[in-house]
């Protein structure tokens, strides 16, 4: 234990004095942060930016039906020639034209013309306003009061709930995608992050011969673990001081540049504000009640599992191979399970969370640390999760066993790439 102790130590301190370690450690959170206050001024810049469209509507119909709103403008050029029209848009560079050439009983034809192809918002907008005013005029001209439409038109909202009386929102199922995809995501990239850091440790010890001194007072299996806990923490570390300065700079350029990080204007933001306040309440209330106490225990369950299981691969690598570019090839079983996660967690469990691909994923351990993180927040019976992670743990117990094998050979051959057969042959010896 007092080796191990020390690896742990060593491993630690060597990454964390590392000169590119500590640039990261720092610059990152500066980059993510300006990238975050760069998107959102630019999207407040788009959000003020109003749009002037043109309208040359030969029915006479349509032109008063376009209201301007707080992005858009419409100019209504009905009763100037279309070319005249169409030349005065484009030198006063205004962002279209819109040609309705019909006439009261024709065929409606609507024709956009810009200087660029307009967004999908924009178009709907118009079809909508145009279908919307054809479908009032045949439904008086069938002699239909269209008032009376109007006030029997009838919402339905309905009341989701389970059998034991908890309500929930329609976006309830989005807002656990987003806290399991999340932190399933976040678990992948610490894999690949610092697996690699792992990986290429060793292959610097065995490439500097520094390895056959070490291992002439060390067991390899305190070497390999020493390593895995050394560089996890010396990770771990690094992520603590990302959230904690990157939260600062946030907070602390945005208050000072009068800049919103929260502004950016997507599709998701637009449906959201389109939701009834009473929705949005009962979201607020879904968030508060998601299982938080579960959500913390079990991700760091998984998360240390899933990141011993995969570390432990990566320094087998290491030490089977004697660069980076022979990892090559053993680097496409490692990343495909956890893409194969990924993919899972986002396309099954969001719509099925207790389906069979769903269960069978978050059990199997390569995928499951992904997938169960996923699952958790939709709630999952104890005792899924209690096999899962017995299945994990017992998982990472036989490749540590593994890779210690590989490792303790490995790291003494030099000159000749491995092949996955006589890689086998090493686990004899």
């Amino acid at each position: 234990m007092r080796n191990l102790r020390l690896i742990i130590h060593r491993e630690y301190l060597a990454r964390i004095r590392n000169r590119t370690f500590i640039v990261m450690t720092f610059l990152s959170p500066l980059i993510f942060v300006g990238m975050i206050l760069l998107i959102a001024y630019l999207s407040m810049l788009n959000s003020t930016e109003q749009k002037i469209i043109g309208i040359h509507d030969d029915s006479g119909m349509f032109a008063s039906e376009f209201k301007d709103t707080k992005n858009v403008q419409y100019l209504d050029y009905s009763g100037r020639d279309l070319a005249d029209a169409r030349q005065e848009v484009l030198t006063n560079e205004y962002f279209g034209l819109i040609h309705i050439s019909s006439a009261p009983g024709e065929k409606t034809n609507v024709e956009f013309f810009g200087k660029d192809t307009p967004g999908f918002g924009t178009i709907e907008n118009i079809e909508k306003t145009i279908s919307d005013k054809l479908t009032r005029e045949q439904l008086i001209d069938k002699g239909i009061d269209v008032s009376e439409i109007d006030k029997a038109r009838a919402k339905v909202n309905i009341d989701i709930q389970n059998f034991a009386g908890e309500r929930s929102s329609k976006m309830s199922n989005y807002i656990k995608m987003f806290f399991g995809g999340a932190a399933g995501y976040l678990l992948m990239m610490f894999i690949i992050i610092y697996g690699n850091m792992v990986m290429r440790s060793v292959i610097e010890e065995k490439t500097n011969r520094i390895i056959e001194i070490i291992v002439s007072s060390v067991k390899p299996i305190q070497l390999l673990l020493g390593k895995v806990v050394g560089t996890s923490l010396a990770g771990i570390t690094q992520f603590v001081i990302w959230v904690l300065l990157g939260t600062v700079l946030l907070f602390g350029i945005s208050s000072f540049l009068g800049i919103d990080p929260l502004a950016a204007q997507t599709p998701a933001s637009t449906v959201v504000d389109q939701v009834p306040q009473p929705e949005i309440n009962q979201l607020m209330v879904d968030i508060l009640n998601l299982p938080y106490a579960s959500l913390i225990t079990f991700f760091f369950i998984y998360f240390i599992s899933g990141y011993f299981l995969y570390s432990a691969i990566y320094a087998a690598i290491g030490a089977a191979v004697d660069s980076e570019t022979d990892t090559q090839q053993f680097m496409f079983p490692i990343i495909l399970p956890l893409i194969l996660g990924i993919y899972v967690g986002f396309f099954s469990v969001v719509e099925n969370p207790h389906g069979t691909v769903s269960t069978i994923f978050s059990i199997i351990p390569l995928t499951s640390p992904i997938v169960m993180l996923m699952r958790i927040p939709f709630g999952v019976p104890w005792w899924e999760i209690l096999i899962s992670i017995v299945v994990l743990i017992g998982t990472n117990i036989a490749v540590l066993w593994i890779s210690a094998k590989i490792y303790r050979v490995g790291i003494l051959m030099y000159g000749k790439k491995p092949t996955y057969k006589e890689i086998y042959k090493w686990l004899k010896y």
